[in-house]
């Protein structure tokens, strides 16, 4: 079986979705240390404000177009698509590359939000073109090593984005498009089912009919909602992850030994599920998985709410913190990658991107949704530890659901 993820059937796609997710970070986070210590360096407000238009602008797309998406990766053979949506990165990134050098606001925001209509084109690609190409028994596989994946990508790419400078930054994002160019040339094939609807262009009728269509569906439904609140609850940790070492006075690489955990523990539970359910699309372990990731919520919630220790790593409270946020890493990977699964399998293929995007609609007001909630619990005066323990707890809620699912 290991075979079957580096053959030509997968291995292409798999570095490019790869290489697109790292690019999106690495600009983004770029452009916010270019915005904190150039740009308003000197005007927190203003610095504060420029952050947050930047993460609407980003995610702006997601809304507007994920309809059309959908609909043209159901109509349109999705290698193509994947192609062209590679070559058009290469040239969005090389303007991005000079809004950075040039510390360009308005042509760094327009990159933005072209990056943002990029990822929002190719993400029903990159789920629904899996099944044309794996064997029912090696898509849960698949599935989990595409989901990993994009969050090691993220961590790489903000690592990068923090750390390399500008110019470096700029030529690394061009090399970065222009491999992901090579890689999608070698995907092979795959044209839409012969039932396909035509494209829809019209994003307010798109999105209404992807919508309708996923939603009429009751695993679709359910399987969307679970993966949204999955997406909302990584979206609140991953951004609640510095303030709270910043509340007790710990070092900034706490903050970046919290995000490489979280990230391999995600990625270790996406890729050892197939395993675990036999490789059989399944969501009989979401319920199991859901309890595991409320009751390392609240282990994490123990371990950190007196501060954190010095040398958290070695230190035996430390230690534990690494350990519970872990396992609800884990936990998390191992919840939400049959879900994807099944919006793979259900509902036929005529319209299986469709339904991928009709799950990033929701995504996307999930995550806004939820980290508007948190950050408003926490100016409210919540402490960060309380804000997490909840957020991780509310899995259990989504149990009824996913027993029915199951």
């Amino acid at each position: 079986m290991p075979g079957v993820y580096t053959s030509r059937s997968f291995a292409p796609l798999f570095v490019t979705q790869f290489l697109g997710a790292f690019n999106d970070n690495l600009f983004k986070t770029a452009m916010l240390f270019l915005i904190a210590f150039r740009v308003a360096g000197n005007d927190p407000h203003r610095a504060a404000t420029l952050v947050t238009a930047a993460a609407g602008i980003f995610i702006l797309p997601f809304f507007l177009f994920s309809g059309v998406a959908g609909r043209l990766a159901d109509a349109v053979d999705k290698a193509r698509i994947a192609r062209a949506v590679k070559l058009a990165e290469v040239v969005i990134l090389a303007l991005g590359g000079i809004g950075l050098l040039l510390a360009t606001m308005p042509l760094l925001f327009a990159v933005l939000f072209a990056m943002g209509v990029h990822s929002t084109v190719f993400g029903p690609v990159k789920y629904a073109i899996l099944p044309q190409h794996l064997a029912t028994d090696a898509l849960l596989g698949g599935t989990g090593l595409v989901e990993g994946a994009t969050f090691v990508a993220i961590l790489l790419g903000q690592i990068a984005g923090g750390l390399l400078p500008t110019p470096v930054a700029a030529g690394a994002m061009l090399v970065a498009a222009v491999a992901g160019v090579v890689a999608s040339r070698r995907i092979p094939a795959a044209p839409p089912a012969a039932d396909a609807a035509p494209v829809d262009w019209n994003p307010l009728t798109a999105s209404a009919s992807v919508w309708r269509g996923s939603f009429a569906i009751p695993a679709i439904a359910r399987a969307t909602i679970a993966i949204s609140w999955f997406w909302a609850l990584g979206t609140i940790y991953t951004s609640q992850f510095v303030p709270l070492v910043a509340a007790w006075h710990a070092s900034e690489s706490v903050a970046t030994l919290f995000l490489v955990v979280f990230t391999v523990g995600i990625a270790t539970g996406a890729g050892g599920v197939a395993r675990l359910l036999g490789g059989k699309v399944s969501a009989r372990a979401a319920p199991w998985a859901a309890v595991t990731l409320a009751a390392a919520s609240a282990g994490l919630y123990l371990a950190v709410r007196d501060g954190f220790p010095h040398g958290i790593a070695v230190d035996a409270r430390g230690a534990s913190v690494v350990v519970a946020l872990f396992i609800l890493a884990a936990a998390g990977g191992i919840f939400s990658v049959p879900l994807y699964a099944i919006l793979q399998t259900e509902g036929g293929a005529a319209t299986r991107s469709s339904r991928i995007a009709a799950n990033n609609i929701v995504n996307g007001a999930f995550q806004v949704g939820g980290t508007l909630l948190a950050g408003a619990a926490v100016a409210a005066g919540v402490p960060i530890a309380v804000v997490l323990a909840v957020s991780g707890a509310s899995a259990l809620v989504l149990i009824p659901l996913l027993r029915r699912l199951a």
